[in-house]
């Protein structure tokens, strides 16, 4: 008699591997969604019990309704929005530049590193708002004001974590680079700064919230020029407009979780591959 084999199992199809996929991301997206809508029942409810007083605390619907598609309010946020942006990323842009330059700099020599570094530590701990008048007296209210503020804020992280980066480097990858008499040119290019680049991201995701900040604080105090999301907050606290001035926190929080979550993304697109291997 002929013996009867079972056929091999065909390989999984794409819409298989989809399906296998898709427990775990929403696995991953429930958690925060799910306190995302307790948030909003925990609000509209608080709203509610304040009666006479909801204004302190407006529904999240009036947000919506009063905020963000009112017709005249709506486009005022989004123009405000985009002067926001553009102070926050030129700030964000000099802040790298000079943080990765101060990192590297210290890097040269130790006695660089003891003469510079308590300097970038005074800057972070300075309260920034005891800076903005000075600020404005010494470069004006207008965009440089702003753009320098972003800078103060922002700078720090970059410094702190490039320079941990830089100094993160495997002693034997750098012995076999001085073995083969490679200047420190060489070594930075070819060595340092490839292996920092995983802390130079995490600097730099950091450094774009400050910006965020920044831009708001140096707006909300000097209020010239084209208005952003600071002399929106100002404006809409002084004329007591809370859904307004709540939209405009929202947003404010939206643009900062976005420019977070694009420099994750480009951070997995630059050493997402062979860093998570060196880790695994």
């Amino acid at each position: 008699m002929t013996q009867l084999t079972a056929a091999p199992p065909a390989p999984p199809t794409a819409t298989a591997a989809r399906r296998r996929k898709a427990p775990a991301w929403l696995a991953t997206a429930w958690p925060p969604l799910l306190v995302f809508v307790l948030l909003l029942a925990g609000w509209t409810l608080a709203s509610a019990l304040l009666g006479d007083r909801s204004f302190l605390l407006p529904a999240p619907t009036r947000i919506f309704t009063e905020g963000l598609f009112d017709p005249v309010t709506g486009p005022e946020i989004l123009e405000a929005l985009g002067q926001t942006t553009l102070v926050a990323f030129i700030g964000l842009a000099i802040a790298v530049v000079l943080g990765i330059g101060w990192a590297v700099v210290m890097l040269q020599a130790k006695w660089a590193e003891r003469s510079l570094y308590p300097y970038a530590v005074i800057l972070q701990c300075i309260p920034i708002l005891a800076l903005v008048p000075l600020i404005g007296f010494w470069f004006g209210y207008g965009l440089p004001g702003r753009i320098i503020v972003c800078v103060l804020i922002a700078l720090f992280p970059m410094v702190s974590n490039t320079l941990f980066g830089l100094q993160s480097v495997d002693r034997s990858q750098k012995e076999l680079f001085q073995l083969q008499h490679a200047s420190r040119w060489t070594l930075l290019r070819k060595l340092q700064l490839p292996a920092a680049l995983p802390s130079i991201f995490v600097g730099l995701r950091t450094s774009a919230g400050l910006s965020i900040v920044g831009a708001i604080v140096g707006d909300y105090f000097f209020r010239r020029g084209t208005p952003g999301l600071g002399s929106l907050m100002s404006a809409y606290t002084s004329r007591l407009l809370a859904a307004e001035l709540y939209a405009s926190v929202v947003v404010a929080a939206l643009l900062g979780v976005a420019i977070f979550v694009g420099f994750g993304l480009l951070s997995r697109l630059a050493v997402g591959r062979w860093y998570d291997a060196t880790k695994a």
